[in-house]
């Protein structure tokens, strides 16, 4: 404003970034690159020759509390063009699908904003990329949704109108899950993945009646189609802070456990009858 069960998307593991796309040479949308921790794109290293001492780094987006977006903890983003910035984008917003409160729904931002939170972040962006990375930005954003969607209507079948209060990017913070995976990843790498998501974030889900629900989601980058399409696979899951939660947990997992028994005993007992 992106899984107990995992699910794969075609447009999920990196290092933590914002964007999944490898922008240093793109004819064709590819796969998402690597990248370390976010971090402060200006060398502090260096200092004029009037300063004593070079400023201590900092991240280029101010989160002080005063200037920032409560609900998405964001900046607000213009829609003016950037410095140097040599070709139009379009400053057209889309609406998503997700609820934002009874009578509204989230809106998406416009190629110019993306791009213009990319400068503020100091990432180097191809301008003739944007678009597409923002399509790709809403359909993840989508999809995490749908897989809300359907923890919400396990909890409640007659629950039909959650609503996403409010959310937080939190990219180059592991969930306790996302460590897990790298940990077995690292002992067994030839059955797990060995890479962290490349982003992570917060949802806020208001149910019915006012309930707040936190649910976090974990990106990953996956091998790319054939074709060079990019893939992702995204977790999503009610975080472990309460007990409702906690029990929602448990028992996806108990039904995924069944359900693997349940098939490896019809593939063995089809594979006996033969």
């Amino acid at each position: 404003m992106g899984q107990a069960a995992s699910q794969s998307v075609s447009a999920a593991p990196s290092a933590p970034a914002s964007c999944p796309i490898d922008h240093s040479a793109m004819k064709h949308p590819a796969a998402p690159s690597s990248s370390g921790p976010a971090k402060c794109p200006i060398d502090h290293t260096k200092s004029s020759a009037s300063a004593a001492a070079p400023p201590p780094a900092q991240c280029p987006i101010s989160h002080d509390a005063d200037q920032l977006n409560p609900l998405n903890q964001m900046p607000t983003l213009s829609q003016a063009p950037a410095a140097h910035q040599e070709s139009d984008l379009p400053t057209d917003r889309e609406t998503s699908s997700i609820p934002r409160d009874e009578g509204s729904r989230w809106e998406y931002p416009s190629p110019q904003q993306f791009y213009n939170a990319l400068v503020r972040k100091g990432w180097e962006t191809p301008e003739e990329h944007v678009e597409t990375m923002v399509q790709i930005h809403n359909f993840l954003n989508e999809q995490a949704w749908l897989e809300i969607l359907k923890w919400e209507r396990k909890e409640n079948p007659s629950e039909d109108n959650p609503q996403l209060a409010r959310f937080k990017g939190r990219p180059g913070e592991l969930s306790p899950k996302a460590r897990f995976w790298l940990f077995a990843g690292w002992l067994l790498p030839s059955r797990f993945n060995t890479e962290p998501p490349f982003d992570r974030h917060d949802w806020i889900v208001r149910r019915r009646g006012g309930e707040e629900v936190r649910y976090v989601i974990d990106y990953y980058s996956a091998p790319p189609e054939p074709d060079g399409s990019p893939v992702f696979s995204l977790d999503v899951r009610p975080a472990l802070d309460s007990v409702g939660s906690i029990k929602q947990r448990i028992l996806a997992a108990t039904e995924d456990a069944w359900a693997n028994f349940r098939e490896e005993s019809r593939r063995n007992s089809s594979q006996g009858a033969h």
